[in-house]
């Protein structure tokens, strides 16, 4: 009878262990990432999302410091690899709803909430009690995104959803330079006089 048992434990226990994940990296460069200053953290992030027009394009810039912004933030609260990969995949789908799914904020809060619910869910084993998130981690991390992206939502939404024309980059002008004897060239700034000698 007891042969039987553990075996829906262990069934609902990979469930349970299976915490939502970043899929742009693994775990182990996240773990080498967690070791690096926010400017390797930021040229790596860059390379790895594909961010390579960010100097000229508005869109890319806020996604590289969105991104960047939540890692080193995960990385100042001591976040584990497994953590951070959350914290930062959970950020992806939030950022994504509004992109791609152009989804309400109210919407958007609700699939949150339901992805940290089952973060902060312990195991039902009596081994192992632990879950990737504690109330104090959790409740860090609701604070983050409340600041860095619920309270900003409207202007997400504008930047992703409004169509946005080429801004222009650089303009020719013409200028007319007219020359005068009288006047002190400013450059020089003495008498004019002394300037025709």
């Amino acid at each position: 009878m007891s042969g039987g048992a553990p075996r829906p434990e262990t069934k609902e226990q990979q469930k349970e262990v299976v915490f939502l994940q970043w899929e742009a990296l693994q775990h182990q460069q996240i773990r080498d990432l967690l070791q690096k200053t926010a400017e390797e953290v930021e040229a790596e992030l860059e390379e790895v999302l594909g961010l390579k027009q960010r100097q000229i394009c508005m869109k890319q810039a806020v996604l590289l410091d969105y991104f960047v912004c939540g890692f080193c933030w995960a990385q100042d609260a001591d976040f584990t690899p497994t953590q951070t990969s959350f914290t930062m995949a959970v950020l992806h789908i939030l950022l994504d709803n509004i992109r791609e799914k152009q989804m309400g904020l109210v919407d958007n809060l609700m699939q949150f909430a339901e992805a940290l619910g089952a973060a902060c869910q312990c195991s039902s084993s009596p081994d192992d009690t632990a879950s990737l998130l504690d109330a104090e981690e959790a409740a860090t991390l609701v604070c983050y995104i409340r600041n860095n992206l619920f309270q900003k939502y409207r202007l997400y939404e504008l930047l992703f959803t409004t169509p946005r024309e080429e801004l222009l980059t650089s303009a020719e002008r013409t200028v007319e330079v007219f020359s005068f004897q009288e006047v002190t060239p400013l450059e020089e700034g003495i008498p004019t006089h002394l300037y025709i000698q």
